[in-house]
Order: structure tokens, then sequence, then C-alpha cells
């Protein structure tokens, strides 16, 4: 492979914060405890009566109450955040305590200085909650017809029915304004929604930002839950999950397994503190790993289904790894997107044959959507699985990936491993065709 040469003025970026909900787990090492000792969050559905869905599984987070992660002055503001805005000021509030850093949610002295401290957070489709909704349209129905909305009356009469702050509830830019309220952060800002690519590319753009010198420090990933109502019934229709597991949750979500059915709804997010690397260093942070590698592709084929040729999907982990200055002999560890959708999974691994070529045979595999399931715009704990891996010298396990499909073999096992990692990779592919992959290396690791 032909290597970039590196702009000798782009600085370093390392991991210092890592915030996690995830099904498993609230924080960072809830999730990494039960990811490597092989727990499952897939369950029947509770927060709802999923009785009249066809699958009636996904992964929820475990109870919370929201008011334990926002400061008491701002406890009034956690009545216009949706379940998407929680989990990410969530995983921000777990972000900050663990890398050291002393925002203003939590002293009235920070340690850092607001305006050189970004913030990236991918979102999704935030579903309206229905008692709000549906209570709303109820009364702007035709008179003679039940099943049709009379939009005057909709306008006249069933707005008055939501709150006056409603809409702020469902704005995807919504969870980096809280997070950025709450932490009183006044560097650069975005919302990027891309579906499943969301929180990669949320994390690459903070990546940017931060080598070029625009600022020191980010937080950046994503969070979104689908577990709902408008949520299920969105993926049915695209026939999506898996409909015949939902006796056997555990078992459901099948990565690269010829045996799979489709994939499981889920929540949660996952945000990670990117830092200047010399930042870091000067107050003594502790450092995960550092991001060395970035890279975003299109597919550009159709909005429901990946390209079967994964020829895109390839070339966002080759650029990622170019613009790390590292080959795929180099790496040590994959986390792939692995949703356990038959074509899809077919898709993915044809990009990853691109991209290592006879090297994914031996290439340790970890598709954590097994235990996980599939938190689209949250696939920031994906990303952080990744950088913790690195740290911890752990292979997480590859649950439910058995029988690989016909000519394909796959360094994939159900326990955790340890080993030697100093370059990791994860990659994700999106509904709409966006790609993206990032590159960890172990800091202190040779790359020449």
């Amino acid at each position: 492979m032909s290597k970039m040469p590196k702009m000798s003025n782009m600085r370093r970026v390392v991991v210092t914060g890592i915030g996690i909900v995830s099904p498993i787990g609230i924080g960072v090492r809830a999730f990494w405890d039960a990811l490597l000792a092989g727990k499952c969050g897939i369950n029947r559905i509770s927060s709802f009566d999923p009785g009249g869905f066809s699958c009636q599984i996904a992964g929820e987070a475990p109870p919370f109450k929201i008011g334990d992660f926002v400061p008491k002055t701002y406890r009034k503001a956690t009545k216009v955040m949706a379940r998407d805005i929680e989990l990410a000021v969530i995983a921000a509030d777990d972000a900050f305590k663990d890398s050291g850093l002393q925002s203003s949610a939590h002293t009235e002295h920070p340690n850092f200085d607001g305006r050189r401290f970004g913030c990236n957070i991918g979102a999704g489709l935030i579903s309206a909650e229905l008692n709000e909704l549906t209570s709303a349209m109820n009364t702007s129905r035709l008179a003679d017809d039940s099943n049709h909305l009379d939009l005057a009356q909709w306008g006249r009469d069933g707005m008055t029915h939501l709150t006056p702050l409603w809409l702020l509830k469902y704005l995807p830019n919504m969870l980096a304004c809280h997070v950025t309220i709450i932490h009183q952060l006044k560097g650069p800002s975005n919302t990027i929604t891309c579906s499943d690519a969301s929180s990669h590319l949320a994390i690459g753009e903070a990546f940017r930002t931060i080598q070029r010198g625009s600022a020191d420090l980010a937080i950046c990933g994503g969070a979104e839950s689908k577990v709902n109502h408008m949520g299920l019934l969105r993926h049915t229709l695209l026939k999506r999950l898996n409909e015949s597991h939902n006796e056997s949750p555990q078992s459901a979500v099948r990565p690269f397994d010829t045996d799979a059915a489709g994939t499981v709804l889920a929540e949660g997010g996952g945000l990670l503190i990117l830092e200047e690397f010399e930042h870091a260093k000067k107050r003594g942070a502790r450092i995960y790993a550092e991001l060395v590698g970035y890279a975003a592709t299109q597919d550009a084929y159709r909005v429901t289904e990946p390209d079967p040729t994964g020829r895109s999907y390839g070339n966002a982990i080759k650029n990622a790894l170019r613009d790390a200055d590292a080959s795929p002999e180099d790496v040590d560890l994959l986390i792939p997107c692995g949703l356990g959708i038959p074509t899809h999974d077919r898709a993915e691994l044809a990009g990853l044959k691109s991209a290592f070529g006879t090297k994914l045979a031996e290439l340790p595999i970890s598709p954590i959507k097994a235990q996980i399931g599939s938190l689209a715009a949250g696939s920031g704990v994906e990303v952080a699985a990744a950088a913790l891996a690195v740290h911890h010298n752990k292979i997480p396990p590859a649950q439910n990936t058995r029988k690989p499909p016909e000519n394909t073999k796959l360094n994939a096992a159900p326990e955790t491993r340890d080993a030697n990692l100093n370059l990791s990779v994860t990659s994700v592919y999106s509904l709409g065709g966006q790609n993206s992959a990032l590159v960890f290396r172990k800091v202190g690791a040779s790359h020449e």
C-alpha cells in the first residue's frame, strides 16, 4: 500500500476520556467489564408492550434518572430532553469524570479553557413520544373520517395540546446543545446525522479540528434510541429485524454467520474526549490510545442497501489506514459494523476482503453488536471499544459468529482473548451509503 505523506504541522490527537451508555452497562468500566464477560443486553422490550410487532426484542439501557447526571441548577431543562438527548448527556458526564477534566458542571473553577474545547455529536431521527403527539392529533381528526387529519384543525387546536418548547425535545442538534451548555464548551461545535455512521463521522471531524489547531480538546461520538414504536415500525417495514428469536434474544444478532436472520435495535451512546497530545501530557492525563487515522466514503448505490461489492466501504478502511501511515499487516484488531443482516454482512465482507486481502483470515475480529444490538448513531460505543481494546490488550468476544459464510475464514472467538494490540480499526456503514473508519494506535507503539 502506498503511504500518504504526513503534514509536519499536524498535531497528534489522543483519547483521554470515554463515556458510555449501553444495554450492558452505564459507565465505561461497567460496559467494558460486561463486554469482556460476554454479557448480552438484548431482551424482550420492557419500556412498552411490543406484542403487536413481529420483532419484540431490543437492547435497552439500564434504568437511570437523568437528574443524577446534571447539575441541580440544570434539572429543570431535563423536561425538554428526549431519550436520545438524555443518553448523550449521561455519556458526556461519564466521559468528563473519566478524563479527570473538571468542567463547570462539577466545579466553579474548570481546569481547561472552554473556548478551546469543541463538541461534535452524532444524532439520529428522534421519535416523538406517542403520548404527547397522539393526544394532540386526536383532537384534529376530520369530523366525518376518524382516520384522516384535518390540517386546519391541527393548526388551530391540535398544536395547542403541545408544550411551547415541544419541538426542542426532538431537534438532533439538541444533543450537542445540552452537552455544551452543561459543561460550558465554547469551541467548534457540530451535529452530524448520517444514521449508523454518525458517531464515526463526528469523531473524525473532531479529530481534524484538533489536528489543525482549531481546538485543544473535543467531546465527540453519538447517541440514539430506536427502542420506540416508530423506530421499531420503520425497521420492521424495511425488513431489517430478526423476527425469529423473540424467545431466544441472546442469540438473535449473528454477525457474519450463516444463521443470521436480521439485526436488533438498541439504544445507547458513546462519547470520547479527544485531546491534543502535548496538552494531555502537560496535565498528566491517562491516555487510552492515539487516534491516527480517519476516512469517509459514500456508496452512491441505494438508500436502503449497501453496495454488494463493498468497494466504497473497503476504500474507507484503506484510506483511514493510509491516513494513519499504516498497512493492513499492521492491524491487530478489527471492530466491524456486523449488523447480522445477511445481505449487509455479505457486502461488508466483500469490502473487508478488498481492504485486508488475505490478512482478513488471521486478523482478530470482534463484531460486538451480538451483545449490544444496533445503536445506530450511538455507535460511538463501538469506537470506544476499539480504543479500550488497545489500552487493555484485550480482544472482545465475537458472540454468535460461529459459522462464517462459505469460502470465508474469520478469526473470531466467543471468548475474550489477551493479545499485544498496537493498532485497531473500527469501521461502519449506514442507511444512505455513508461509510467511515477510524484507526487507533497504542501511544509509544512503533509505526515505522
